[in-house]
């Protein structure tokens, strides 16, 4: 005799089939990679609550050098990150002190209730189990102050 959950699982196998349309093994790409950001340029992203930032350099060759930094550390700590295109912004990865370390940016504007500006871009940056949200600008696209009336 059959299992209820096994048999739940045969009877939901013919629905998912069915559901499928595109011929297994293909891969379709609707939109070219995200390339607002170019690889030459200097990317700043920054938070607060608690203060952080981390700034991507390219260093030649296609290799990228980022900096995190805080106020405890204010000169901050560097490793290698690479970086890749998705279709709706930028992503760099890397290791820090034997911790995964990511950052992603996705065009929007992103406001800083800190220093009255807006930036082109929002950022998470990930260290380990921490997560840290902020903004961030590029050397090509800056950020701009708010005009107060």
């Amino acid at each position: 005799m059959m299992s209820k959950p096994f048999q739940i699982a045969l009877l939901a196998a013919p629905l998912a089939l069915a559901a499928c349309t595109e011929t297994p093994g293909e891969i379709t790409r609707d939109t070219e990679p995200f390339s607002a950001i170019a690889p030459e340029e200097v990317v700043t992203a920054q938070g607060n609550e608690p203060f952080w930032s981390v700034k991507v350099e390219p260093t030649g060759d296609g290799a990228f050098t980022a900096t995190f930094a805080t106020p405890e550390d204010i000169e901050g700590q560097s490793f290698a990150v690479s970086r890749f295109a998705g279709n709706n912004g930028i992503g760099m990865s890397g290791e820090l002190g034997g911790a995964q370390a990511s950052l992603a940016l996705t065009p929007g504007e992103c406001n800083d209730t800190m220093s009255d500006r807006t930036y082109p871009y929002t950022a998470t940056f990930a260290l380990g189990e921490e997560t840290y949200l902020g903004c961030a600008y590029t050397s090509a696209q800056p950020y701009t102050d708010i005009e107060t009336p």
